[in-house]
């Protein structure tokens, strides 16, 4: 695959300039794959992102319009097929952190509730809650 004239799409490399209003430029190495296999911060982002959509198709050589924050374009420097794949579990795992993160704000709503609520028949006691509970693979050592 030729690095300059070949369209970016599902299963490329892509190295890129994000362009900023001060000047400055931001390098990112990303591989495009779907959604479900989307892990940025390995270096694999999903094909539904902004980022993605926007340079889909496009070529190495061009620099496209992007306005997100203080980033006004973006800059294709080189595509080609990517070489690595993203782990098997990482939907696993994202659903992991996801379901540890909603515990942890349930907790978090439950102790908020308990230490501004005084009612009629007493005050509720935080510290009466009980832990939050991890699956037996985050568990400390003890």
């Amino acid at each position: 695959m030729d690095k300059q004239k070949n369209p970016i799409t599902i299963g490329c490399r892509v190295i890129l300039n994000l362009l900023d209003r001060s000047g400055e430029k931001d390098r990112l190495e990303i591989n495009i794959v779907p959604d479900e296999a989307a892990d940025f911060a390995g270096g694999f982002l999903g094909m539904g992102t902004p980022l993605a959509k926007a340079i889909l198709g496009e070529q190495a050589g061009n620099t496209i319009p992007y306005l997100k924050d203080d980033i006004f374009a973006i800059e294709i420097l080189s595509v080609e097929p990517s070489i690595v794949k993203p782990p098997e579990d990482t939907q696993d795992k994202r659903q992991s952190s996801m379901e540890k993160t909603i515990r942890e704000v349930e907790h978090m709503n439950a102790v908020v509730f308990a230490s501004s609520f005084s009612g009629k028949w007493g005050d509720y006691d935080p510290d009466s809650l009980p832990a939050i509970e991890q699956p037996d693979d985050t568990k400390p050592n003890g």
